[in-house]
């Protein structure tokens, strides 16, 4: 994912380098040097191929050709790349292009106290996500104590730190959880795909942990921040789960495996 941060607040004392703040027109500019870069590959990819085809016709040759100039006449229209449409066959086959306007997009919103209360958001982006967020508040909360930071921007009526926040959304827009083990030494957090079923998430760990899973001992974040692992069995809040359960964000799990 590619995180773009816009400059949405007026501060006759901090210089824009266009003289103005002007969040549509910054957009812009970096959408076109990310679709200038993407065209290069994209055209150095086709030359390659051109080379390969004239060397003989091959089926998936021809497939990438024709999805590769379906994606050169839409970046050179000014669209980006994850706009255009392409089948699962096609998407395989151009995969380690790595296309920067292919990948998903989150729109950080640097914000001052007034509009980070207001939730300001842009209007006009009907495509990538946003976080309003304020640097400068961000930089004056490291500098005190943490409930002190806490309080003042419950003034703003915000719950979390710009940092948490950030971390939380471009883990959403990734597709990404996290999972706790926990013993007596260290807490560890371990982050797989959502959807990850226990002997894979396991798998994270070790690879011996997926090839001889037996079962997990899960426990919410919840009940094992309130509780701890103890208080939660006495409590009948740990669960068993087998190989088909879907780890959950913020599972606090022990794997029980075979050698």
């Amino acid at each position: 994912a590619i995180v773009q941060v816009v400059r949405c607040f007026n501060d006759p004392n901090i210089a824009h380098v266009s003289g103005k703040v002007n969040p549509a027109e910054d957009i812009e500019t970096i959408n076109l040097e990310l679709i200038y870069a993407d065209l290069a590959t994209v055209e150095k990819r086709l030359e390659g191929l051109q080379r390969e085809l004239n060397a003989g016709e091959k089926r998936q040759l021809k497939i990438a050709e024709a999805a590769l100039l379906r994606l050169r006449q839409a970046l050179n229209k000014g669209t980006l790349a994850r706009l255009v449409s392409l089948n699962e066959e096609e998407e395989i086959l151009l995969r380690d292009l790595h296309l920067l306007t292919q990948k998903p997009m989150l729109f950080v919103l640097n914000v001052d106290e007034k509009q980070l209360a207001e939730r300001f958001h842009l209007p006009f982006l009907t495509e990538g996500e946003q976080l309003p967020l304020s640097v400068k508040v961000e930089a004056e909360l490291i500098e005190v104590p943490a409930e002190e930071a806490m309080a003042y921007l419950e003034t703003l009526g915000v719950k979390e730190t710009g940092l948490d926040r950030l971390i939380r959304q471009s883990y959403a827009l990734l597709g990404l959880i996290t999972y706790f083990t926990s013993g007596s030494k260290e807490t560890r957090a371990w982050t797989v795909r959502a959807g990850t079923r226990a002997p894979q998430a396991a798998g994270v760990i070790h690879t011996d942990f997926e090839k001889g899973f037996i079962r997990a001992e899960v426990i919410s974040w919840k009940d094992f921040v309130e509780f701890g692992e103890a208080g939660s069995r006495e409590r009948g809040l740990l669960r068993i789960e087998g190989k088909e359960y879907v780890m959950q964000d913020g599972d606090v799990c022990h794997f029980r495996f075979s050698a």
